[in-house]
């Protein structure tokens, strides 16, 4: 019954555990090559299919201040819908700001086809004339569907 002293439900219970560690490590690698694409500042084409997903992720730093918004005039809402935000930390090692810097990732997903442009802005009040503020920055993109 037994074999190099590990029973039969011992080894059974194992190989078990073998295999679902190798299918979590497999469907995490799969995740990651098929998750929504990731642009950064200086990606100002954009081009997706109707109803891809996508992030854009922008340098940040959540002490300053400062904080990103969709400006006027605002995208579309048939070929471009905003899908959310989140905060990145600057060890996770995703997408393109540099190393050692806190990013902020805006998910969007691609509507009907179309062209349409998007306008990020980095303001501390975010109010008319904000553009003029100083430490304000401004990136567009042409995002296009097809």
């Amino acid at each position: 019954m037994e074999s190099g002293g590990i029973t039969r439900n011992s080894r059974a219970l194992v190989t078990a555990v073998a295999v679902t560690a190798l299918l979590i490590a497999l469907y995490s690698v799969i995740s990651r090559l098929s998750g929504p694409e990731v642009f950064g500042p200086g990606d100002t084409e954009i081009s997706v299919s109707a109803g891809d997903r996508f992030t854009i992720e922008v340098p940040d730093d959540p002490g300053d201040g400062y904080h990103w918004i969709v400006a006027a005039p605002r995208p579309d809402p048939a070929v471009l819908r905003a899908a959310g935000q989140r905060r990145t930390a600057p060890d996770d090692g995703a997408g393109p700001p540099s190393a050692g810097q806190h990013s902020l990732a805006l998910d969007f997903e691609a509507g009907r086809p179309g062209r349409t442009d998007l306008r990020l802005l980095r303001c501390l009040r975010c109010t008319a004339g904000v553009a003029d503020e100083p430490g304000a920055d401004v990136l567009n993109f042409r995002v296009t569907v097809g």
